[in-house]
């Protein structure tokens, strides 16, 4: 069986100031750098930004879409997963990636944040909901990476 790579899920408000973008972009220009893929909710706000940052990048990214219209997606998510179940999708979602990055979220980020680590999912949280013990710290975007990708068992992937 050819080799996996790591994949990441990203989670976030689908409207985001522009630091909150500009972080996220960079979240997802480091997951792509380190060969991971890149899984998120497919829309706007903080998911559109991380698969920009991925796609500039050169990386894979995944839209697990709450609708049944694939054109939903943003315009950088390569391959685009509409599953026709609302909020739902947000367990999809969770459960695409081997660990979660959560960032400046609301209530729909703290369900996701929720579901990982009831599954066992490690959550590393940058700028959000970071008072949450079982979420890991991280301070910038190549230490969220590079804590995602220790906690998957993934350090090696760059």
């Amino acid at each position: 069986m050819p080799e996996r790579p790591t994949r990441i899920t990203v989670v976030g408000r689908a409207q985001c100031s522009a630091d909150v973008a500009e972080l996220a972009r960079q979240v997802g220009e480091k997951i792509a750098q380190r060969g991971a893929v890149l899984v998120c909710g497919g829309l706007g706000g903080v998911m559109e930004a991380a698969c920009r940052g991925a796609a500039e990048a050169g990386g894979l990214t995944i839209g697990i879409l709450p609708g049944i219209d694939p054109d939903s997606a943003n315009e950088h998510v390569i391959i685009p997963v509409p599953t026709g179940t609302g909020e739902a999708r947000n367990v999809i979602n969770v459960r695409a990636g081997e660990v979660v990055i959560a960032l400046d979220g609301g209530y729909g980020t703290l369900s996701e944040i929720a579901v990982a680590l009831r599954a066992g999912i490690p959550v590393v949280a940058l700028g959000a909901w970071q008072e949450i013990d079982e979420a890991t710290p991280a301070a910038s975007p190549e230490d969220a990476v590079r804590a995602a990708l220790e906690l998957a068992g993934a350090e090696s992937n760059g």
